[in-house]
């Protein structure tokens, strides 16, 4: 990138934020306004970060900051209806289809996989439950679905012969593959077509208005762009269970609302709400933090370091001991519940502790690092609940 590009990002940062300000404040007290700002602009100096969009919702009042440029070239400021990558976070989406097929009666996440895709019956994938799939417990699934699947009968093909390194439910493997086929099963029970279900069911039951799996046409505009490590331009590419694992791409207004969804603050019809509360149960524990459905959380108050851990590439890469909770723990209030997602071109992460009423979405054109993220959080939700951790 030349200094003048580096220039103009840094001076975005400054001259197009754009916010809704947070109202009730002490004086003397950073406003909220104030928190982000300093939080935010130091990483996108130092990650040479285009443009992000932070939103924070706190006790039920949704606050919208937007920094800096969605495109460099041509130059286009990050504004409310600025669409990003979600990445890993539309995992979450998906995993709230599968307990709304399952409030429904299409499917229980106790069934064998075997059930829902005949062809695997008698197969090791076959005998994995669903639940192993929302929890990334299959015994030791790829992190990709491997090169060389084009199309779901080769992915088929190459489920028959898998054999996991680990027994199912011992080991945490964070896989694509597994995710996506839940999303597949869920929406295969309902008799529909995932990206339709998402899109024509899901996002108007939860009050999304702007997310979207394919960016209609009329939306183009406002589909930021993304940018690799070496600052060239790239958006996501179709694959095999990509619309399942990470397709999802949405504004930071919406993704609050979503927050505020999982904090049980919306008035949604009862089996929404039922299903998205479910997505927090939690079913396996790998040090300090509680595997659900998908969602990752931790017993609060939480230390930085425990977050830090939790949301790590070691945790994301290699295979980690797990231990089933028998039974299952039901929703907390006190906890830390979180997700990071990216692709090769987006950053984002959410947070939010439903005690506090409190909750965070950032997302960014570039894809920086997990524990950055968790800090930049951390300090800022930290700071909201009342004092250091």
């Amino acid at each position: 990138m030349t200094y003048g590009v580096q220039r103009f990002i840094r001076a975005a940062c400054i001259a197009a934020c754009v916010l809704f300000p947070a109202a009730g404040y002490a004086a003397g007290k950073p406003s909220l306004e104030q928190r982000v700002e300093a939080a935010v602009r130091p990483v996108m100096s130092k990650y040479a970060i285009p443009g992000m969009a932070v939103a924070v919702t706190v006790d039920g009042q949704a606050h919208v900051f937007n920094f800096g440029v969605a495109s460099v070239s041509p130059r286009r400021p990050v504004t409310s209806e600025t669409l990003f990558e979600l990445g890993s976070i539309s995992k979450t989406f998906t995993a709230t289809l599968a307990t709304y097929a399952e409030e429904r009666g299409y499917l229980s996440l106790a069934d064998q996989t075997g059930k829902y895709l005949p062809a695997l019956k008698g197969s090791r994938f076959g005998e994995l439950s669903l639940l192993n799939l929302g929890t990334h417990t299959t015994g030791g699934m790829p992190l990709q679905v491997p090169d060389g699947i084009s199309n779901n009968d080769q992915l088929m093909q190459y489920f028959k012969t898998w054999t996991p390194p680990h027994a199912p439910g011992s080991y945490r493997s964070y896989a694509n593959p597994s995710i996506g086929t839940l999303g597949l099963i869920a929406a295969n029970s309902m008799g529909q077509d995932f990206a339709g279900l998402i899109e024509q069911k899901l996002f108007p039951a939860l009050g999304l208005k702007n997310s979207y799996i394919n960016v209609p046409a009329a939306r183009m505009a406002d589909y930021a762009q993304g940018y690799t490590q070496d600052n060239a331009p790239i958006r996501l590419a179709a694959g095999v269970l990509g619309d399942e694992a990470y397709g999802v791409k949405s504004t930071a207004s919406d993704m609050i609302r979503f927050v505020q969804a999982n904090m049980n603050a919306l008035d949604l019809d009862a089996p929404f709400r039922r299903a998205v509360m479910a997505t927090h149960t939690g079913y396996y524990q790998a040090g300090a933090m509680t595997q659900d459905l998908i969602w990752e959380q931790y017993p609060y108050p939480v230390k930085k370091q425990a977050l830090l851990e939790g949301n790590s590439s070691a945790m994301a890469l290699n295979a980690t001991p797990v231990t089933a909770i028998r039974p299952a723990q039901p929703p907390q209030g006190k906890a830390w519940i979180n997700k990071t997602g990216s692709t090769n071109g987006f950053g984002a992460y959410i947070a939010f502790i439903p005690e506090k009423r409190l909750g965070i979405v950032m997302l960014a054109n570039k894809r920086y690092p997990n524990e950055v993220r968790v800090s930049v959080a951390y300090d800022i939700l930290t700071a909201l609940a009342g004092g250091a951790h």
